[in-house]
């Protein structure tokens, strides 16, 4: 008794998801993107089953590769073919290798994601096989809400998932959209993956929702021609970028080209100076593109970068260049 009020809470907030991304049903009670993924798998496989996604070595999320949670549900996984060269999925292999593994679940998206993934194109070949098509939009979800990567729902996915606090500017979270089994996801959710919501969390969603449907679509313009100026920026100094030769990026995020130990010390150089990149190395335009940058600062940032890791520049040195630049964006926009 007395929960009315969160109760209202979470159906307004899945009211105001549903319209955002034009779905008849939202769930917005898990607490992570890993979550969503786990209610899922969970909700549309059976133990001994298969299911198929990019490997993480291209990129893919561990979380749902054979050492994630696949692993601890008795899951087979199978790697969706990869082409490295223009960093997406390999389409008539991947056609030919869906009829020939017959996975219970394809799950489309990534952790590394620079292209739109052929949803459309491959999602006839998974339903022809009794697959369940996934959309883990968790890294790209602020752009597909401002209707500037793909359109999942419309594509030909059954469910999209995702994080609410990456490219999505909202709380830390979890997401599932879908226009179809509602029964089936909400029977996964509780109690047996979500016991007790963040219902603060679900708040500052609502919140962060109604943003998305007031400016999402400027906000996710804007970041990727910052992505897009910012990798071109990057090439120009002389670091080498995945996707050089199909435009690099049309997401919010540059992927450098760089081996495991590599990226480790590129990152760890660049924190000393206050520039902060995942050792991937994934360089983000959602959190600039928030404080105000634009095209003319990813020029800057790009130069700045290329001080510490092309000319070796004392990082201290550099750092004291990226806090001036950092306090001309004191404001939060799109909000």
């Amino acid at each position: 008794m007395g929960t009315k009020y969160t109760d209202q809470i979470q159906t307004e907030t899945e009211d105001l998801a549903k319209k955002l991304f034009k779905a008849t049903f939202a769930e917005v009670r898990p607490i992570s993107g890993h979550s969503a993924d786990m209610i899922v798998l969970t909700a549309f496989a059976n133990y001994g089953d298969r299911i198929m996604s990019v490997d993480k070595a291209n990129g893919g999320y561990p979380g749902i590769s054979d050492v994630g949670y696949p692993r601890i549900y008795g899951l087979k996984f199978s790697e969706l073919p990869f082409i490295k060269r223009t960093f997406n999925i390999d389409i008539e292999k991947s056609k030919v290798a869906i009829e020939r593994e017959r996975p219970r679940v394809v799950i489309f998206g990534a952790s590394l994601i620079l292209f739109p993934h052929p949803v459309r194109e491959l999602s006839e070949a998974c339903h022809k096989v009794g697959a369940t098509v996934v959309y883990d939009g968790s890294h790209v979800l602020g752009l597909i809400a401002g209707g500037q990567f793909q359109d999942p729902l419309r594509e030909g996915a059954d469910v999209l998932i995702g994080s609410t606090h990456k490219s999505f500017f909202g709380p830390q979270g979890g997401i599932i959209l879908a226009n179809n089994h509602e029964t089936k996801i909400r029977n996964e959710v509780h109690p047996a993956i979500v016991d007790n919501a963040h219902w603060n969390r679900i708040a500052a969603l609502y919140v962060a929702l109604t943003e998305s449907q007031k400016f999402g679509r400027r906000y996710a313009v804007q970041v990727v021609k910052n992505s897009k100026s910012l990798a071109r920026a990057l090439d120009e100094h002389g670091i080498r970028l995945i996707g050089k030769e199909v435009e690099f990026t049309n997401s919010h995020q540059t992927i450098v080209d760089v081996t495991p130990e590599e990226g480790v010390n590129m990152a760890q150089r660049l924190e000393k100076a206050n520039i902060i990149v995942d050792v991937g190395v994934r360089i983000g335009t959602s959190e600039e593109t928030r404080r105000g940058m634009k095209e003319k600062e990813m020029q800057q940032i790009a130069e700045l970068i290329s001080r510490v890791y092309v000319e070796n520049e004392d990082p201290k040195k550099v750092s004291r260049d990226v806090v001036k630049l950092r306090r001309e964006f004191e404001g939060i926009e799109y909000c």
